[in-house]
């Protein structure tokens, strides 16, 4: 009985373990714009005024100089360390990363 339940609970952990794991997403429709100056940061502005940061996995050295398009799944969600996007032109596939708020701009008067 103890070995029973001992593998009920384990099986209940891992099936949990990815929903957990999973970090943050943002809607495909919410983003205004995207931008990069060095292909390892991807700047995204969102329709509600927030700025993300993605910190890429690796360097996408031709975002630089193009545009992109996402690979969107049907549920339109893009998410860290899940979401890939091919840069155009080129066709160099690029993997987000981590997301980060960006700082808000001092007001200038």
């Amino acid at each position: 009985m103890k070995t029973l339940v001992a593998t009920l609970a384990l099986a209940a952990v891992v099936a949990a373990s990815p929903a957990m794991a999973r970090g943050m997403c943002v809607l495909s429709r919410d983003i205004v714009s995207t931008h990069s100056d060095d292909g390892r940061l991807l700047t995204i502005k969102l329709r509600d005024g927030r700025t993300l940061v993605n910190h890429l996995q690796g360097i996408c050295t031709d975002l630089r100089y193009e545009g992109l398009a996402w690979n969107v799944p049907g549920t339109g969600e893009i998410c860290e360390y899940e979401q890939t996007f091919k840069v155009l032109n080129s066709g160099q596939t690029c993997t987000l990363g981590k997301f980060d708020l960006a700082a808000p701009k001092p007001a200038t008067r």
